[in-house]
């Protein structure tokens, strides 16, 4: 099917076996919102209900079923998570039940790590944070050749399977990707352009551009500090619009938590973290037509000249509406 051509869909969820992670009923569904962003639960939704699917914590997934004129129908997995009690609504003598769902991590977020425990230095990243995240249903896999650690991580107190999986994703340039079927998969962050939205062959409805240049929190002094040693990075380029020079002033920033990339030393940190916060992002918001397989954190490249709209971005977040065609809105921040 050519996602890029009008389509309609309906929607349907399922319950989910959290052993054998297979549909085990269907019910209907009148409607809803997917959310996915890079918070560290990843996606969420709220659906609409005609009934309640079962009493207490269960599994369910939700389905778009795409059709398209001269082409098969498409049934597409887009969400699997866990409900919250439902509520009941009456609106006259329609009966419906707003359900609130997480994501297929939240076992890992409700999972404190047992004191003292730490991430070892060298240690495989990939297979620590697949063992992190396996304490729930999902089916968690991990992609080959991962990079080890370049130091220990200790975990703090309130430490969660989840945050700690979160930092040594950070420190090994890894990420985690949820499918709509609920698997998870443990793999490398984007580096090529997963697709290319242009004015020939998709609509993008209504764009709205901001540009942003908060001269007041970009710093030009970075301090780093790990434990009893810190290391500080400053902008002294009298070519930089951001030097200490070319302000007036120094702007201090600084950050206790420094998970650092292999081989990286805390003041390599130090300069690549004020790097990155001197960069005015350009942020772009949009709606669009339901596209399979692409998720936050995702290169896509833009092309609309009409809009001054051109580049490289990286999506920030999602939000899917359960109706036609699924429309998504989307904001990404320009790399």
């Amino acid at each position: 099917m050519d996602y890029s051509k009008g389509f309609t869909a309906s929607y349907d969820l399922t319950i989910v076996d959290p052993v054998s992670w297979r549909d085990i009923s269907h019910h209907r569904l009148t409607a809803g919102t997917i959310t996915r962003n890079t918070d560290l639960l990843m996606e969420s939704a709220d659906l609409d209900l005609t009934e309640v699917p079962e009493d207490g914590e269960v599994w369910v997934r939700v389905w778009m079923n795409a059709r398209q004129e001269y082409s098969s129908e498409s049934r597409i997995p887009l969400f699997t998570g866990l409900t919250t009690a439902p509520e009941r609504k009456l609106t006259g003598k329609r009966e419906s039940y707003p359900a609130s769902c997480y994501s297929v991590l939240k076992p890992a977020a409700d999972r404190l790590l047992p004191r003292g425990w730490y991430a070892p230095k060298n240690g495989n990243g990939a297979k620590l944070v697949k063992d992190l995240l396996s304490v729930g249903a999902a089916p968690v896999t991990a992609a080959e050749n991962a990079s080890a650690l370049s130091s220990a991580i200790v975990a703090e107190d309130g430490e969660t399977n989840l945050s700690m999986a979160s930092k040594i994703l950070t420190a090994t340039g890894w990420k985690i990707r949820i499918h709509g079927n609920g698997n998870i998969t443990i793999q490398p962050k984007s580096t090529e352009v997963a697709v290319t939205f242009d004015a020939a062959s998709f609509d993008i409805l209504e764009p709205s551009v901001t540009d942003q240049y908060d001269w007041y929190s970009c710093p030009n002094v970075f301090r780093a500090v790990s434990g009893s040693d810190y290391a500080v990075a400053r902008d002294e380029d009298p070519e930089s619009r951001y030097s200490i020079a070319s302000r007036g002033r120094e702007i201090w920033m600084e950050e206790t938590n420094c998970t650092l990339r292999e081989g990286e030393t805390l003041l390599s940190y130090a300069k690549r973290r004020l790097k990155e916060e001197q960069m005015p992002s350009r942020t772009i918001s949009y709606d669009r037509r339901y596209v399979p397989d692409i998720f936050p954190g995702d290169l896509i490249r833009l092309n609309y000249p009409e809009e001054k709209i051109s580049g490289t971005f990286e999506i920030r977040s999602q939000n899917i509406t359960l109706g036609f065609a699924g429309k998504t809105s989307e904001e990404v921040i320009e790399v």
